[in-house]
């Protein structure tokens, strides 16, 4: 049993159910293993207090998505923890940051939680997340947890298991914050129509436990029953069929403001009354002008594929926009150096919506993205402002592309990181290289080419090399991707059928 082919960055994610393509390889049996190989790496991880919990007092909690084969995991899980002499909680629906907030809430003061979740991924998919008091699991973390499950940890005792809801409690923190954040007014919602959609995953508790407890109409909220075969929609706040459904909800209902979470809640984006999609560089803007009024000239980590313009954005409100490598735990980790070498930083954000607040132990928590929104609204509608016209000075570009090349090579990494060292060497003139980038290579383009950029970047954890463009200029990322192509054909190991595709869709063919 290859264990470590399950890790993916700082999580597991495996096929959970068998389909004609996949075959499953996270089954009950791998997740009694895993279950083993955590409790030696707390253990491990916690050696001054390893008699406290050899003795049986060591408690996990457990939850997740609404994914269908979460209760059947999750039993697993159960039985593995319970043999090994260890307590488990039962949160059964739960969200990833509300997890990580079961090792916080005395009520329950877990030592170590799981969420079994696969993100925005196909139903198919399952794979789990762990938290302790000090924060989400890093890489090397997964990679202990994946390699002690040979160790024996029973201690002779049998561990108990009960059930407790989770979300309630968790919904109850986030509203006294909110009204706390809001100026001490308990309904800060009250007048305004606010849609949730949940895409059928666990989010869908936001609706009745916050907004309407914060005295906002919920009426035309969707998708809010968990359903793990995501029949509406990808729950997915970057996917553009995903942002297009809440859109419509809102103005079809005449709502003032709509939010879409993914499936396990760790990401969240916004529509406004008017339409306007708040997320990727829309929705760093937003929280980044919240912070900044916080916290005047703090620095802003985020992920490399951000526009141009919002660097000049933050800089404009006294900011520093730091890019760095993409993944939320990277972009976290980032964050917590800089303030550890004196560099205040109080927000880490991705593109893909995954944000984390100094002030919420550096969580990625969707709903508290929207709980920092919230706190804002009652202040802009007093002043007749909207969410909108927090970001009226952020210039959007003409242009926006992204195309992948799946790399079709043993080693692969090898082969994309020998394109980007070449690409590295290219002398075009009308293309800059971009010094302040740490993730694969960034130009800046003028010219013949247009006022632009673009970034090729080796994918996280897929063999795909992800080329973005972005161009103030109609007509020119057609240009620029028509220019790159004889220099991605020297690889016949680089697939170039979606550039193709692209190429020909921009052509109008």
């Amino acid at each position: 049993m290859n264990l470590e082919k399950l890790q993916n960055g700082s999580d597991i994610r495996g096929i959970a159910i068998s389909t004609e393509e996949y075959k499953a390889n996270l089954t009950t049996k791998e997740v009694k293993e895993i279950a083993k190989g955590a409790v030696s790496w707390f253990r491990s991880k916690n050696e001054d207090n390893n008699s406290k919990y050899l003795a049986g007092d060591l408690l996990v909690g457990i939850g997740r998505d609404s994914r269908i084969t979460g209760p059947t995991l999750k039993d697993a899980l159960v039985e593995s923890f319970i043999q090994q002499g260890v307590n488990v909680i039962d949160f059964g629906l739960a969200t990833t940051p509300a997890m990580f907030m079961a090792t916080q809430f005395e009520e329950f003061d877990c030592d170590f939680t799981i969420m079994l979740t696969a993100s925005h991924l196909p139903y198919y998919f399952n794979g789990l997340k762990f938290f302790d008091k000090t924060g989400g699991a890093e890489k090397s973390d997964i990679k202990e947890i994946l390699s002690s499950t040979s160790a024996e940890n029973s201690n002779g005792k049998t561990g108990v298991v009960e059930e407790a809801d989770l979300l309630t409690p968790y919904a109850k923190d986030m509203v006294e914050k909110i009204i706390t954040g809001a100026g001490g007014n308990e309904k800060p919602l009250a007048g305004l129509k606010v849609i949730v959609d949940a895409g059928n995953g666990a989010g869908g508790f936001f609706a009745e436990k916050v907004v309407k407890e914060l005295g906002g109409d919920i009426t035309g909220s969707q998708f809010l029953e968990p359903d793990g075969t995501f029949p509406n929609h990808i729950p997915n706040p970057d996917n553009k069929e995903a942002m297009e459904a809440i859109k419509s909800a809102v103005l079809n209902n005449k709502a003032d403001l709509g939010i879409i979470f993914d499936t396990d809640v760790d990401r969240s984006a916004l529509v406004t009354a008017t339409g306007d999609l708040l997320n990727r560089n829309n929705l760093i803007a937003v929280l980044s002008h919240i912070v900044l009024d916080e916290y005047p000239h703090t620095s802003i980590v985020t992920n490399s594929p951000t526009s141009s313009h919002l660097k000049t954005f933050i800089e404009s409100l006294g900011g520093k926009q730091v890019r760095y490598i993409s993944g939320y735990r990277n972009v976290i980790n980032k964050a917590i150096d800089l303030n550890s070498e004196g560099v205040e930083t109080h927000l880490a954000i991705e593109t893909s919506g995954h944000a984390a607040f100094k002030e919420n132990y550096f969580l990625d928590d969707g709903a508290y993205v929207v709980a920092k929104i919230f706190m804002l609204l009652p202040k802009l509608t007093e002043e007749g402002r909207s969410l909108s016209d927090l970001i009226e000075n952020l210039n959007q570009p003409s242009e926006v592309q992204e195309v992948r090349f799946k790399l079709e090579d043993d080693d692969y990494r090898k082969l994309g990181e020998r394109v980007i060292l070449d690409i590295d060497n290219a002398d075009v003139s009308g293309f800059k290289i971009d010094t302040a980038n740490h993730e694969g290579i960034r130009f800046n383009t003028s010219g013949k080419y247009g006022s632009g950029w673009f970034l090729l970047r080796m994918s996280l954890h897929e063999p795909l090399l992800v080329l973005q463009v972005e161009n103030d200029e109609p007509g020119k990322v057609k240009l620029v991707l028509e220019d790159l192509k004889p220099f991605f054909d020297q690889y016949p190991n680089v697939n170039k059928e979606k550039l193709n595709e692209v190429l020909l869709e921009l052509n109008g063919n």
